[in-house]
């Protein structure tokens, strides 16, 4: 499988670095989004040899949309990850692993199911995600344990799914969209530890409550737009 990582950065220069040298063979080539930094974030993806775009329209969706779109058309796999070194590149084989032997189309890292290092996850993100995937199980009937960020996605699936959100919906708008579509969805459980440098949402009041907000809307627009209940 040729498989590629998408990195959505916003100033994250200190993260990022160690992120892409944590990177596994496995994985060809990182395309690292710059959202419109304001520090070194893009130079030091440069520096580490990532493919580097530009989306200075804020927003996480947006940059993975920007990423996906400077992909080689002949990738199988897409990986997507954080810059602020939370997540754990080295366990990218294990989400390549169900995708490869032909049991999933999409595989989510669940923090919940891993080991998480003191801090890492808020009470507040803690809360969101058992209230999102509740929600889903509730309206399309599939029992998710996280909306982690870190997942892998066979590239035709991805296309399949037609993912719209640019904001903070992006990640639940990809599970959803995968059950209507009756992808084969697995999770596999990954560690997670304390980010570098502090967090454009569970780090604000702001941002936890957007965030909230956008993810239940997200999933209660997707229902009313229809789509078969998972089995």
């Amino acid at each position: 499988m040729r498989v590629w990582a998408v990195i959505p950065a916003l100033d994250e220069e200190d993260g990022l670095r160690r992120v892409l040298r944590e990177i596994p063979p496995c994985v060809e080539n990182v395309v690292v989004v710059d959202n419109g930094s304001r520090d070194r974030t893009a130079d030091v993806a440069r520096e580490e040899g990532a493919h580097v775009v530009e989306e200075p329209r804020r927003g996480y969706g947006a940059a993975c949309l920007r990423g996906i779109a400077a992909l080689p058309s002949d990738v199988d796999v897409v990986v997507f990850l954080d810059a602020d070194h939370a997540d754990h590149p080295d366990r990218i084989p294990s989400l390549l692993e169900p995708i490869a032997a032909g049991e999933a189309d999409l595989v989510i890292g669940s923090r919940a199911l891993g080991p998480a290092e003191k801090g890492a996850l808020t009470p507040q993100a803690r809360f969101g995600n058992w209230l999102a995937t509740w929600m889903i199980f509730l309206l399309f009937g599939h029992r998710f344990t996280d909306l982690g960020p870190m997942r892998a996605v066979r590239r035709e699936a991805l296309e399949r799914l037609g993912m719209r959100d640019r904001t903070y919906g992006w990640t639940v708008e990809m599970q959803v969209r995968a059950l209507q579509e009756g992808l084969a969805c697995a999770e596999v459980p990954v560690p997670y530890r304390r980010r570098r440098g502090r967090s454009k949402i569970s780090g604000t009041l702001r941002g936890t409550l957007l965030a909230g907000w956008k993810i239940i809307t997200t999933i209660l627009a997707l229902r009313l737009r229809g789509g078969r209940r998972a089995a």
